[in-house]
């Protein structure tokens, strides 16, 4: 443990501590007034390890000592377990990018230095925090990022029984888009059972694909061995656990969308005197109410789609573009409200293109 005192300029937070975490340890930081009073700060450089017991320790002691900010550099998954105790002790963290507290170059790095540095840089206000979502937020993201990785590897599975027909010469997926549909699948298991007549695998189809009979027979004609068979049941049984999984996790993410909707926070849309509307939110008159909704577009009659936008006199598109290049029908009066880009660049190439100040004088600027 070291511990020092030097004056400096004011900080921005009197009592803040830096983490330099690891696999198995960190170091942490303590800047804090020095008792003498004045500029002089004391600053102590402790070692931790990063088991749950220690880090609990920690939190006490940043307790004690009235720490305001802890800040810690995202290293990894590392730095989960002393961010999610020190929050459970009630301390203010900040996860910070490693781009901004990043030290100069030529300058010896240890782990020591870092966290001095990195507590330095906080206390001065010179980093900002990156987004760390609550615990309902992280207990769903958890279910959300597991699905999506079950997904990915369900859709692995699906190739690889594709590329398993393909080496038995059975050109199945030419004829059925989807080879794990309905019918797919009564075929592939009719395959595992010991199936090998491609009549009656043509005749399991379901559907359109009944209409394709002829063309499955042709498919069903190779030579499927029963090497294929094992690994076609083995990628079979995967994608029935992982389609059963993907259930589970899609209740178990509705139920943490429920409870996190539940336990939403309601919004007071009263104004200051209690039951009377806000400004933002009282209709009518007064220069505070909300914007009345724009009117609906004007219809051109005996045409569809929206009508030309208003233009003054002589600066009509038709004066600007030619024919088929202000609107996407081909036709200058079927100039469309909303297209700025073709009324802004119109063509890209050619000597009828207008210059760009022609067409910025037109849409505003926009």
């Amino acid at each position: 443990m070291a511990i020092e005192e030097t004056e400096e300029a004011g900080p921005f937070v009197e009592r803040v501590a830096a983490l330099d975490i690891g696999k198995a340890g960190l170091v942490a930081c303590l800047r804090v007034p020095a008792e003498g009073g004045g500029r002089r700060r004391r600053q102590e450089v402790t070692d931790w390890t990063t088991m749950t017991a220690d880090l609990v320790n920690l939190a006490d002691y940043l307790v004690c000592q009235g720490v305001e900010l802890v800040v810690m550099e995202a290293t990894g998954d590392y730095w989960r377990s002393p961010y999610y105790v020190l929050e459970a002790a009630g301390l203010r963290c900040w996860l910070v990018n490693a781009r901004q507290v990043k030290h100069l170059p030529g300058r010896p790095k240890t782990d020591k230095i870092d966290s001095v540095w990195l507590c330095k840089v906080a206390e001065r206000g010179m980093c900002s925090p990156s987004f760390v979502p609550a615990r309902p937020q992280r207990r769903l993201r958890l279910f959300t990022r597991y699905r999506i990785a079950a997904v990915r590897e369900r859709t692995r599975e699906m190739q690889r029984a594709e590329k398993l027909l393909e080496d038995a010469q059975l050109k199945v997926s030419v004829v059925a888009s989807d080879l794990f549909g309905v019918s797919g699948r009564a075929m592939l298991t009719a395959l595992v059972a010991g199936e090998r007549d491609p009549e009656v695998l043509a005749d399991l189809a379901r559907g359109r694909l009944r209409r394709k009979r002829t063309e499955l027979v042709r498919a069903f004609r190779g030579s499927f061995e029963d090497a294929h068979a094992t690994v076609l049941a083995m990628i079979l049984d995967r994608v029935e656990r992982l389609d059963s999984d993907i259930a589970r996790l899609d209740a178990s993410i509705a139920e943490a969308i429920a409870a996190m909707t539940d336990h939403a926070p309601t919004q007071d849309r009263s104004g200051p005197g209690g039951g009377a509307p806000s400004p933002d939110t009282a209709g009518g008159g007064g220069g505070g109410g909300r914007r009345p909704p724009p009117p609906p577009p004007r219809p051109v009659p005996g045409r569809r789609g929206w009508a030309p936008s208003p233009t003054p006199a002589g600066r009509r598109p038709e004066a600007l573009f030619p024919a088929g290049v202000c609107c996407r029908a081909g036709r200058p009066g079927d100039w469309p409200r909303g297209c700025v880009d073709t009324i802004r660049f119109g063509r890209t190439s050619g000597p009828d293109r207008p210059p760009v100040e022609t067409a910025d004088a037109l849409t505003g600027g926009r």
